[in-house]
């Protein structure tokens, strides 16, 4: 009863809502009050009852509500709207400057250069986002500055100092010191450059090459094969000394051309106008030598270094392809900084293209300027069939990096005028005196080498066939020129001995590479395997490609050999060829009592597979590859670009449906609905009329059948009798 009363009392004192508490009714003056077990079950319903809550808005500074999409599908964006519309000035790029989306797939290509391993959006840390987030409103703010050493908003997830800690010989080591760029610092370039790409992609001149995405030294190749052909005389120009550096008025006055956002342009100008502290270049001291030197270890977030076949390979990289520009605080900001900068003498040689070009209807060429359709042999477009005295004067160019190289087809006197004007004109724009040795002018049959291919011209006499006037075939020998791309084998040597593979220069002796000497047989030639892969891979279009890859396989065959006469002490070449045969595939190793052999071992799965080198020799090597290549070429990623902007306007759609009905055509939708439609309208009425003519037919059969029968027992009767 005093437990009644007391749970009365309690809800007597707590103020109801409303005469409903979770679905119960306490009291109503209809019904009267509940029983003592409603009652009680009622009040505990009221004791757990909890008012609404009340949603808070959304916290802006939160990251997880700022990732709304993904970020390549806003950098596809970008690329759509700058590919729609090429020549509009850029005014609007801080609003993705904004987008955090942006700024996470920044910190994923970093983080993916830092510790070699790509962190999906899922695994990134909460901290790591918090403080992404706070450097990017830091650079929307105007407090981020390049360079720091010690102030970070952000820190690289294998960068575990103490800076608050560190003592003051550190700090001025770290102040004072050359230091690689900060971790937000990339971010910061990562970002930029994820902006910028897209709008000046879709601005660059067709005949540049380096440093833009989908364009190799390959294709440089191919055009050149593609587009050179029939040209005499040849300019080569040098002007890497422009990626050093340039004046940052300049370069921000060629950004400004087509981007006129504030926030970006200061940003790229302060990174140019940032000092880089450098550490003063010091005599390399005398190396000592040390009794024990103990390996070092790398920590579990730290990037492997490259392989050795890979090492290998970039010593093989081209004159042309050695500098990379690196302009202040731009990171991988300055190659595409450097493609802005040399666009300008992009378009000038553009026009003096346009210019210079004067067709000859006599000649074989006259009819392929750009845009027009190609005639002609196509499928061997490096071949040019001589002509009378009147003939095309033409002109082609590209440009890999800051290397130039311009064919002319005409006389000498034009390549000269021409030469005059390009060094008037890099004078004015870049400040870069140049002179006839810097730029010389050299003729087709001297080769001309470019990017470690010689270009050179043949005289062929092939079998022309053709069809005379009334239909008879005729059959003669013709005379042309055959414009041929062949690796040089010189240059080869020479990279072969920087990388000292090799000494000597008429006849090249292979020295062994000792840089592999504690790696077992099977690691040494599975590294020289890819390496030699790679270097079939380089000459593809090459036509001596057999003769070069060949000339390599040999060269590191003999370095192969002569490393493990002297790990095994076999004393020659001939004795390792004898163990290990000729592509090195048997164990060298010497036998140790009674072991069983090695095909036993290899069985059981207790050595290593020996895989014997690549190539040894020349019929292994691939064919050279003379694939057709088009004329006005795009790579792949900027033909499904403008692809898909012109599927996507709807204007392309409403003209297709115009001609469709001014020709009285049909389309396949329009053809396949009439078809159902016809169907859907005729099928009860003719399958009533085929099950008709069936039972008609059914009925005819049958009667000629008795008819059959009666004539037959008619004219038995008649024998009969």
């Amino acid at each position: 009863m005093h437990r009644r009363l007391a749970i009365f009392a309690y809800s007597r004192s707590f103020h109801f809502p409303t005469t409903r508490v979770t679905g119960t009714l306490l009291y109503t003056p209809a019904a009267g009050p509940l029983n003592q077990k409603s009652f009680a079950l009622a009040v505990c319903r009221l004791l757990s009852y909890t008012p609404p809550h009340h949603r808070r808005p959304p916290d802006p500074d939160d990251p997880s509500n700022l990732m709304r999409e993904d970020g390549v599908s806003v950098c596809s964006q970008m690329w759509i709207e700058n590919f729609r519309e090429p020549d509009k000035t850029v005014t609007n790029l801080t609003s993705y400057l904004r987008r955090f989306e942006l700024w996470v797939l920044a910190y994923q290509k970093v983080c993916a250069d830092e510790i070699g391993t790509y962190v999906p959006r899922s695994a990134i840390q909460r901290s790591a986002l918090e403080d992404l987030l706070v450097l990017r409103n830091a650079v929307l703010d105007g407090r981020f500055k390049w360079g720091a050493r010690l102030d970070f908003f952000i820190k690289s997830p294998k960068d575990k100092t103490d800076y608050a800690s560190l003592s003051k010989r550190k700090i001025k080591a770290i102040l004072t010191t050359t230091q690689p760029a900060a971790f937000q610092d990339k971010i910061v370039q990562e970002v930029l450059f994820l902006i910028l790409e897209p709008v000046y992609e879709s601005r660059f001149s067709q005949k540049s090459f380096a440093f833009r995405p989908g364009r190799t030294a390959h294709t440089v190749l191919r055009v050149i094969r593609r587009s050179f052909a029939g040209y005499l005389w040849y300019l080569k120009g040098d002007l890497s000394t422009v990626l050093d550096g340039m004046k940052d008025s300049f370069v921000i006055g060629a950004l400004m051309r087509d981007v006129r956002d504030k926030k970006i342009v200061d940003l790229v100008k302060s990174a140019l106008t940032t000092p880089v502290i450098k550490t003063a270049v010091e005599p390399p001291k005398k190396k000592t030598k040390r009794k024990h030197q103990k390996k070092r270890v790398l920590a579990e977030d730290e990037p492997k270094p490259d392989p050795y076949w890979l090492d290998t390979f970039f010593g093989f990289a081209p004159e042309e392809a050695e500098k990379q520009p690196s302009w202040g605080h731009c990171g991988i900001l300055s190659p595409l900084l450097a493609n802005i900068c040399l666009d300008e003498l992009d378009r000038w040689v553009e026009g003096k293209i346009k210019d210079y070009y004067s067709p000859s209807k006599s000649d074989v060429i006259w009819n392929i300027p750009e845009g027009e359709a190609e005639q002609g042999n196509t499928s061997w477009p490096e071949f040019v069939p001589t002509s009378g005295p009147d003939k095309t004067r033409k002109m082609d160019y590209v440009r890999y990096g800051g290397h130039i190289l311009i064919g002319v087809r005409g006389p000498r006197a034009d390549a000269a005028t021409l030469r005059k004007q390009l060094v008037e004109f890099v004078d004015q724009k870049y400040m870069l005196k140049l002179d006839n040795d810097s730029l010389p002018i050299e003729h087709i049959t001297k080769g001309i080498m470019f990017l470690d291919h010689v270009l050179c011209r043949r005289v062929v006499y092939p079998t022309l066939r053709y069809t005379a006037t009334g239909g008879k075939i005729i059959s003669e020998k013709g005379v042309g020129t055959l414009l041929s791309v062949t690796a040089s084998l010189k240059q080869c040597i020479k990279q072969f001995r920087k990388l000292q593979f090799l000494k000597g220069d008429r006849d090249p002796d292979p020295q062994p590479c000792f840089r592999m000497f504690h790696a077992t047989q099977a690691h040494t030639n599975a590294q020289m395997n890819k390496f030699l892969s790679t270097m079939v891979e380089w000459y593809r279009y090459a036509d001596n490609r057999k003769k070069i890859v060949n000339f390599c396989s040999y060269i590191l065959r003999g370095s192969l050999a002569k490393l493990y006469a002297a790990k095994y002490k076999l004393r020659s070449r001939a004795k390792v060829y004898k163990i290990g045969a000729r592509n090195l595939s048997r164990p060298l190793k010497e036998k140790k009592g009674s072991s069983p052999e090695y095909h036993n071992l290899l069985r059981m799965g207790l050595v290593e597979s020996i895989d014997g080198l690549q190539y040894t020799r020349m019929s292994l090597v691939p064919e050279t590859d003379y694939s057709p290549f088009p004329n006005n070429w795009r790579p792949d990623h900027e033909k499904a670009l403008l692809e898909f902007i012109s599927l996507d306007d709807p204007q392309r759609l409403e003209d297709q449906r115009s001609l469709i009905s001014e020709q009285g055509l049909i389309s396949p939708q329009d053809y396949i609905s009439m078809l159902v439609w016809n169907y859907k309208r005729n099928a009860l009425p003719m399958d009533h009329q085929l099950s008709i003519a069936s039972t008609v037919s059914n009925i005819e059969k049958e009667q000629t059948l008795l008819s059959g029968t009666e004539d037959q027992a008619s004219t038995e009767h008649m024998e009969h009798v």
